[in-house]
């Protein structure tokens, strides 16, 4: 991992830069990465989480430049809150994923969503913002969030994959508005592109996208594997099979991974092969 400090600019490539937020955990990382794309006139991808001094590292970075447009990736509370102060510094259009306002029981500690995120223009797949020298193409990717869109950059060959693809980890996919089967599909249509690099909002540039994206596949048809041996050994509730699944991990993380092996059970009852039976489950009769 290079070695980044919060609030520094660092050059990726003639169009990307990047400016890590001071919100490590260990959910996110070293903290989420704001991506600055363009010269003169730039695009800011993921503004951050509202914490104090990191706007004003992203304005530092801009001396002389001018914002004119804020996208975001998701509204979970470490990407979208700071696209507020720093519209209110630029003027900037606030654009992207819709907004998404819920509870949820997962536990991370970026998944609670921004309330207050209010775009001045929504995204659909395939539409697309300009620069001078830069496009950036929105990509529809539900699963980690319903609303999570990544944004090609075709000048670059590149893909901001905010937390559908990351640099460090495989993301959680929390019930009730995460959702395994659109997490899966979304994953399937990335393979089907050419993007050369992938700038994802925690972890380092991924370099070889496919292959990563194939392994995360693989990874989720393992996990399969595994719930349905277990519950071919009778009914389990989630904790015990957290317990089987991700033993020697952190156990703060095992909320996180009960979160995602829920996911993979409500995908595996759609297909009808395991159901509830209360609060436990069992392979389908």
């Amino acid at each position: 991992m290079t070695d980044q400090q919060p609030g520094v600019a660092e050059c990726l490539h003639p169009l990307v830069r990047r400016v890590l937020a001071a919100n490590p955990s260990p959910f996110t990382f070293t903290g989420t990465q704001t991506y600055v794309v363009g010269s003169g006139e730039v695009a800011v991808i993921d503004p951050g989480p509202d914490l104090p001094g990191h706007v004003d590292a992203i304005l530092a970075a801009l001396t002389g430049e001018r914002v004119s447009v804020i996208l975001c990736t998701h509204t979970h509370r470490d990407h979208s809150p700071a696209a507020r102060a720093l519209k209110a510094a630029t003027g900037a259009a606030i654009v992207g994923c819709a907004a998404l306002t819920m509870d949820d029981a997962g536990p991370r500690s970026d998944a609670a969503f921004d309330p207050h995120y209010a775009p001045d223009r929504v995204l659909r797949d395939g539409d697309r913002v300009f620069g001078p020298g830069w496009t950036l193409e929105a990509v529809a990717t539900p699963g980690h969030t319903s609303n999570h869109l990544c944004f090609a950059l075709p000048e670059a060959e590149a893909l901001f994959s905010g937390d559908h693809v990351m640099g460090w980890s495989t993301t959680v996919v929390s019930p009730p508005d995460g959702d395994m089967t659109a997490y899966l599909a979304s994953l399937e249509r990335l393979m089907s592109r050419d993007d050369r690099i992938y700038y994802p909002a925690h972890g380092d540039p991924i370099e070889r996208p496919q292959r990563l994206v194939r392994g995360m596949l693989g990874h989720r048809r393992q996990r399969e594997g595994q719930i349905l041996r277990l519950l071919g050994k009778g009914a389990n509730e989630v904790p015990a099979m957290v317990a089987v699944m991700y033993a020697g991990i952190d156990p703060r993380l095992h909320a996180a991974a009960g979160r995602s092996v829920l996911a993979h059970l409500l995908d595996l009852e759609r297909r009808g092969l395991v159901e509830p039976a209360g609060s436990r489950w069992a392979l389908a009769a």
